[in-house]
């Protein structure tokens, strides 16, 4: 923990989370609500009708149209944002492989809960390890102020030419999402100086056609998923070298 108090605030654990994606200012947010995932895209959508965070908030009719519509949103250029939690989670099986094989930099906080039946709202990590091997990173997160520097040092990981690959940052439903402790809420200048704009390699432009997601044969297909493996392994370094960097703007250091 940094000896700045500045910014330091007892606030809910979903609120701290959606104030550090304010900070990291993506274009696109799109999410469904679902228990305890419900006060983060609250939140978001309270900054966004209050000017304070200038995103487009789409309201969809289902987790899987949610992932899918960032997608779209980050084929076109765009940073892209959602989060869910358990059945949620499980609706978007299908697009989660569609996000990490397009090779989409976006961010998603994963509120954990248990997947039923029993029905249960209550925290456990299931829904995140049931999509382990769908090409995603997945970092979890021990307390609120973790997850929150988590978010921010996510983007950069993941929007890395070297890596290019989505993030769930994973936090234990209930248990952060709604618990009140002090949070130092991240500076929205140095968060600019810690992630830039999003500059993007590859997007769907009229004037420079390209194909998304073409069809591919098995040889083809083996090529697509090895360079997703070596990005995962490439990611081990950069996820170190993202955490030095945070420290030495922001005071704080996880380990990497």
């Amino acid at each position: 923990m940094s000896n700045n108090t500045a910014n330091m605030k007892v606030v809910e654990g979903s609120y701290a989370v959606a104030h550090a994606v304010m900070c990291c200012r993506p274009d696109v947010i799109s999410a469904y609500p679902i228990t305890p995932q419900t006060h983060i895209v609250e939140n978001l959508s309270q900054m966004v009708a209050d000017g304070e965070l200038d995103s487009e908030f789409l309201t969809v009719d289902s987790e899987f149209s949610a992932l899918s519509v960032l997608v779209g949103a980050c084929a076109a250029g765009g940073r892209g944002y959602s989060s869910t939690t358990s059945q949620g989670l499980a609706l978007m099986y299908e697009v989660l492989y569609n996000v990490s094989g397009l090779r989409m930099p976006l961010v998603m906080n994963v509120a954990n809960r248990a997947v039923g039946a029993p029905l249960n709202i209550w925290n456990d990590q299931q829904d995140a390890i049931g999509a382990r091997d769908v090409g995603w990173i997945q970092i979890y997160v021990e307390n609120v102020q973790e997850a929150v520097d988590a978010t921010l040092q996510a983007y950069k990981i993941a929007e890395d030419a070297q890596i290019r690959t989505p993030v769930m940052v994973c936090m234990d439903g209930f248990v952060l999402t709604h618990v009140y402790e002090p949070v130092e809420l991240l500076d929205k200048q140095k968060s600019r100086e810690f992630l830039p704009d999003y500059q993007p390699a590859d997007i769907l432009d009229p004037a420079h056609p390209k194909t998304f997601g073409a069809f591919a044969d098995p040889s083809t297909y083996t090529e697509f998923r090895y360079q997703q493996f070596e990005a995962q392994i490439k990611a081990l370094a950069k996820i170190e070298q993202v955490a030095r960097e945070f420290e030495e703007i922001f005071g704080r250091y996880y380990g990497g």
